[in-house]
């Protein structure tokens, strides 16, 4: 049996392809407009818990799930934790059905997926104590991991797309992407850029500033003329950009002297180690992620599995997930705990809700405009890879 709910659009986001890396959906800077109505399985949440299994099996990203954390946990429950490290979103969602693991360190990318898929249940948060106040407000209810009030994600963490400088080359701090998108940037042939179909979304909240008559209001809902328009600012970068990076080429990238500026995460700035290196958030706004734990329909281990996700939310553990994994962590309240944790909080603007509003998090395109429009098709994640294609040649 399913029940139909009526959820804003921006919601179906990751019912399409999935994204390679740690992707989340949702638009901060910005609600999409209209609705759309998805048939959801009717899975009943749990009411209360019983006794603890044995073991829990978890799928997450690298540096989630360590010995530092699990192994307390087990010491006291009796659950054992076994981890299964994925390394992208697309690959969480196929081990998720084949029925072996409970847990999920899902991104927005591949939460909605698993929800409509009917692969995850909704949650009970009253048996997630930790799941309370501390909890930042901007991580809550969004629509990336809540459907009708139901919520079916707790919020791990969450991280911008920055823009990272030498600060020796680039002497003035910039406020604008103009220094990676237009053609008569200084830094042309040093400019370092995404590598990956979802950067098309970066052209695209670019464009939103720049060229408001193209009439974009969400970076992952463009029509073709507007796909066109962002592959087309996009192909004018190619000619500039010095290198199209992942997490594993990014530091280097920097540290070698092959890029001066470009997008880029900020724990990969952090790792260059020196202090010539700068990021900011220019004033355009930019795209970035977010990651929740999601429990399996049919999760085999349920009591262990919420007894997890509790354990987790905590300050302490949450917190040590997010120095580990270099991300804003979900629970505040881990960043008054220490001196080094209120630093790192501060680096990574844990609790800075309107530095995030100006964040638009991952969120795959597909056919169904995102910010509303009814008359028109919008352009899916194909066609982004389709237009990514012709840009790199």
């Amino acid at each position: 049996m399913k029940k139909k709910l009526l959820i804003p659009a921006a919601l179906v986001a990751a019912v399409g392809l999935a994204l390679s890396g740690c992707a989340s959906s949702g638009g901060g800077g910005g609600d999409a407009a209209g609705g759309l109505q998805i048939d959801v399985p009717d899975i009943p949440q749990i009411e209360k818990l019983g006794d603890f299994e044995d073991e829990v099996n978890i799928v997450a990203w690298s540096g989630f799930v360590e010995p530092a954390w699990a192994d307390k946990f087990t010491e006291e429950t009796g659950c054992k934790v076994n981890r299964k490290v994925a390394a992208t979103s697309d690959e969480m969602v196929q081990l998720m059905r084949t029925g072996e693991y409970d847990l999920v360190s899902a991104s927005g990318d591949a939460s909605l997926r698993l929800i409509v898929d009917g692969n995850v249940q909704p949650l009970n948060t009253k048996l997630i104590p930790n799941f309370g106040d501390d909890i930042v407000e901007g991580m809550k209810g969004q629509l990336y991991d809540t459907l009708n009030g139901n919520v079916y994600g707790i919020p791990i963490g969450r991280g911008a797309n920055i823009m990272e400088y030498n600060s020796e080359v680039v002497t003035e701090t910039p406020d604008s992407w103009s220094l990676v998108w237009e053609d008569d940037s200084p830094y042309a042939g040093k400019i370092a850029a995404y590598d990956s179909p979802i950067y098309i979304a970066d052209a695209a909240i670019y464009l939103m500033a720049t060229q408001p008559d193209l009439g974009i209001e969400n970076p992952y809902a463009l029509d073709e003329k507007q796909l066109q328009a962002a592959t087309d600012l996009l192909k004018q970068q190619n000619k500039m950009v010095s290198e199209y990076w992942s997490p594993a080429t990014n530091v280097t990238s920097f540290t070698g002297g092959n890029s001066v500026v470009g997008t880029s995460w900020e724990v990969l700035r952090k790792a260059t180690q020196e202090d010539k290196f700068q990021s900011v958030l220019p004033k355009e706004g930019s795209t970035g992620w977010s990651d929740a734990w999601m429990l399996a329909a049919e999760s085999k281990s349920p009591n262990c599995a919420y007894a997890w996700m509790d354990y987790t939310s905590a300050p302490d553990v949450n917190g040590q997930i997010a120095m580990n994994f270099g991300m804003a962590p979900a629970n505040a309240a881990f960043c008054e705990t220490s001196d080094e944790a209120k630093e790192h909080c501060e680096y990574y603007n844990a609790t800075d809700e309107e530095y995030f509003k100006k964040v638009w998090f991952w969120t795959t395109p597909i056919d169904q405009c995102l910010d509303g429009r009814k008359d028109v098709q919008c352009t899916n994640y194909q066609d982004w890879t389709n237009a990514w294609a012709t840009v790199k040649g």
